[in-house]
């Protein structure tokens, strides 16, 4: 007997995105990558896993993906290679390609004359990661779609914006009419930075599209009560409005559910009722959660964090319309700015201790974001946002 979790499965949308960044038209910039933003928890890595990746599989596409988050310690440049070696390993004939391709005479694979090393494959090695890009491609005879999830993890690091600059390189080989071509889909948690990927000349992908990834349509509240197994039945209606409360995570409406599950004495109305509740307070918690963090902060913590939200893509840490904006925000907070010690070093120090607490995040060339955007839809609700931006 199956056992695994049911998934909501988004076909169309599927099949739409698949057809866009399958077929290019005239002026398209869909071959330069394709980026997809979503919050984190709204079931985009479980749409990407089950339906993207299936659809393009369908379309005859050769699917390589990883997701960058996985593992948030891992050098993320070191992760796009390893998947890529891992595809690689799977196809005998593009190992010999390879083995040829470095000047190997004899090969065997899998334990004879000669073992081709993958460990040859990637950043600064012998084979380039165009190079085994174009062998797979060529073997397979298909266009290859590299699917990045959490893609601006990559920007943390050297080897990660290395990385990124080798997929363009192989991206743009693959493009050409000697090859099946390459596509690139990104996706990330959060707008802002993924747009890093995109938004300036010096950046890998400069000028790909970026699309807000859907968050899970209202098909999906009748879909829940259908299949939760309850001792009572939910109204889909209200589980929908119940649903764009808690932000639009499934998390929250299946913790909800567990807390009811074994109720079995309840009545339909007590258990509607008891499941809004749940559902009203979890998601409650969890903001609480956050908040508790932004308020244990320091006041010029608090300050950065605040203008950092307010200015977004616009943020740059040591302007002096930036500072400005500090000042302001220690103000607005009824401390009198020349309470508050705002310089250059102090800055500093501020930002490495909010990188510490998970609020921030910083790309390896010192641009800063802000790490959820639930962080900022808080600070927004409160008010705290308004007159800085």
């Amino acid at each position: 007997m199956n056992q695994a979790e049911e998934v909501f499965h988004r076909p169309d949308l599927a099949h739409k995105l698949v057809a866009q960044v399958l077929r290019i038209g005239p002026g398209s910039a869909v071959s330069s990558g394709v980026f997809l933003a979503a919050p984190r928890r709204t079931g985009k890595s479980t749409f990407v896993c089950e339906d993207l990746r299936p659809a393009f599989e369908a379309e005859g596409a050769f699917v390589v993906y990883v997701d960058l988050w996985a593992n948030p310690t891992a050098e993320p440049g070191s992760a796009i290679v390893s998947a890529i070696r891992k595809a690689l390993a799977a196809q005998d004939g593009v190992i010999t390609r390879l083995a040829k391709s470095t000047g190997m005479s004899k090969i065997a694979i899998g334990g004879g004359v000669l073992q081709f090393d993958l460990e040859k494959v990637g950043l600064g090695k012998d084979v380039s990661l165009t190079d085994a890009l174009v062998a797979l491609s060529d073997e397979m005879k298909q266009i290859i779609v590299l699917v990045i999830d959490e893609a601006q993890h990559a920007l943390t690091t050297d080897q990660g914006i290395a990385a990124l600059f080798a997929l363009k390189a192989a991206r743009d080989e693959l493009n050409s009419s000697k090859h099946h071509g390459l596509r690139v889909v990104c996706t990330g948690s959060n707008r802002d930075k993924l747009a890093m990927l995109r938004s300036s000349k010096d950046q890998a992908f400069y000028c790909a599209p970026m699309m807000n990834f859907p968050t899970l349509p209202k098909d999906f509240a009748a879909w829940f009560c259908a299949k939760v197994a309850l001792p009572f039945t939910l109204d889909a209606d209200c589980v929908w409005q119940l649903f764009g409360e808690a932000g639009y995570r499934p998390e929250l409406l299946n913790a909800a559910a567990d807390q009811l599950r074994f109720e079995f004495d309840i009545d339909a109305e007590e258990g509607k009722k008891r499941f809004a509740q749940e559902v009203r307070q979890l998601t409650e918690e969890m903001n609480q959660v956050q908040r508790k963090a932004i308020r244990s902060l320091t006041p010029i913590q608090h300050a950065v964090l605040r203008v950092m939200a307010a200015m977004k893509q616009d943020y740059a840490p040591f302007e002096a319309g930036t500072v400005q904006r500090y000042r302001k925000a220690v103000e607005l907070a009824g401390i009198p700015s020349d309470d508050i010690k705002v310089d250059v070093p102090g800055i500093q120090a501020v930002l490495l201790a909010l990188q510490d607490k998970k609020l921030i995040w910083r790309a390896a060339r010192g641009v800063y974001a802000i790490e959820e955007q639930s962080v900022i839809d808080l600070l927004a609700a409160d008010g705290l946002l308004n007159g800085l931006a």
